[in-house]
């Protein structure tokens, strides 16, 4: 609300339209990272980084997307306490790719998990990631309204 009175409403919103989108997370095991990533869900490496500040670490995600994963490891070691709606949503763009998806997953032995909320569960099927995070793969549905 302050933003509207301040007159920088259309400001913020026109910076919003170029903003990229990162999140981060630390894990013990980038292989495994990859891998899941990578190989069952389809995301590619983008780029990597080796002993920056002790940190190494590899950014995934869709070439010419505006997002991406980067998952980093350290001599520190993480204290992951995911919560079961902790999700990232993956959405298919047809009935085809979201069953190559989930085949991929159940082929790999991923451990599929029920979601506590009900529309996830109606609405897609959920894993457990290396670290104990949650995917959720559904499909995106166009609204006539």
């Amino acid at each position: 609300m302050e933003l509207i009175k301040l007159g920088l409403k259309q400001q913020v919103s026109a910076k919003l339209v170029n903003m990229k989108f990162r999140i981060t997370r630390h894990t013990t095991d980038l292989n495994r990272i990859i891998d899941f990533y990578g190989r069952i869900l389809g995301l590619k490496v983008l780029g990597e980084f080796k002993d920056h500040h002790s940190y190494s670490g590899i950014f995934m995600g869709l070439p010419g997307e505006s997002w991406h994963l980067e998952f980093t490891v350290s001599d520190t070691t993480p204290v992951h306490q995911p919560d079961d709606d902790d999700l990232l949503v993956f959405y298919a763009s047809s009935l085809e790719e979201f069953a190559a998806m989930k085949t991929r997953f159940v082929k790999n032995q991923v451990k599929q998990v029920k979601p506590p909320n009900p529309y996830w569960a109606k609405n897609g099927i959920t894993f457990a990631d290396p670290d104990g995070y949650r995917v959720v793969i559904s499909i995106i549905r166009i609204s006539s309204t």
